[in-house]
């Protein structure tokens, strides 16, 4: 089964919206240090929760499109110290990807860390395909440092090329809330996970919200608990990982992973 995008009804609510450019986007709502919520959301259920968005939401339109497609290649070390870092809930933790912006162009280098007061602190410089060269390598070993990851220079030399995944985007930026603050939102569709090895995963029946505000939730979360979604517990890294790889310790995300995740099964690239 391939992965399917949003419905009709979740189309047109997207469409109504008005749109906003990648300046003021990032003008508005940067929000490079964050907290992140996540919500897998039925597709059939999505449209609804848009339909309750306060006036003034707008989505993110570039060269008239409103949904980009995005592919991101994971790096991970040969002992698969990303991972396990977000599996066990490691304090420190880090995540490497090349994500490419494959409709309007460029791959940048993205290096996230976390502490412990559950804020994300991401940065990321452009790199010419998917792979490490020697200024990319030496960028992430400040990046870890910095983020007091032990052993940040080998973790770094070592990073190599682990999982893919693929998927269309729609990114909202939302009017203050009880928070005082823009917001941003992201609506991830086409749901696809490659591994190295050369198996896919599609998650053909849901999506992946993702809201990004500051400590208080935004707009768009309290759309989405009126209409009955919680915040779920799931990375696209680490559960894909899992769901490819289930002989990985997986129990932080096991409630995606028997529910969701749990409806579709991994099949070889199709030739």
């Amino acid at each position: 089964m391939t992965a399917a995008g949003p419905t009709r009804a979740t189309a047109r609510a997207i469409a109504r919206l008005q749109p906003v450019d990648l300046d003021e986007l990032n003008a508005e709502a940067e929000l490079q240090t964050r907290v992140d919520r996540k919500y897998i959301v039925p597709r059939t259920a999505l449209a609804s929760v848009l339909a309750d968005l306060p006036a003034g939401a707008r989505v993110l339109e570039i060269d008239g499109e409103r949904a980009l497609r995005y592919a991101s290649q994971y790096f991970d070390t040969p002992s698969l110290d990303s991972y396990f870092g977000a599996a066990r809930g490691h304090r420190r933790r880090f995540k490497v990807r090349a994500r490419t912006y494959v409709d309007s162009g460029g791959s940048f280098l993205e290096v996230k860390t976390r502490g412990g007061r559950s804020a994300t602190v991401k940065a990321r410089v452009p790199v010419h395909g998917d792979t490490l060269d020697d200024d990319a390598v030496a960028y992430a070993t400040d990046l870890l440092a910095d983020a007091g990851i032990p052993d940040a220079p080998h973790l770094a030399a070592t990073l190599e090329p682990v999982l893919v995944t693929q998927y269309r985007r729609a990114t909202l930026l939302l009017p203050a809330g009880f928070s005082g603050d823009s917001s941003r939102g992201t609506i991830d569709t086409e749901l696809t996970w490659i591994s190295h090895d050369g198996r896919v995963l599609d998650l053909p029946e849901f999506v992946i919200v993702e809201t990004k505000s500051g400590q208080r939730a935004g707009v768009l979360d309290r759309a989405l608990w009126r209409h009955g979604h919680r915040p779920a517990t799931v990375s696209k890294y680490g559960t894909g990982m899992a769901a490819l790889h289930p002989e990985l310790p997986a129990h932080k995300w096991h409630r995606a992973l028997s529910h969701e995740f749990a409806t579709a099964a991994p099949h070889p690239v199709a030739a």
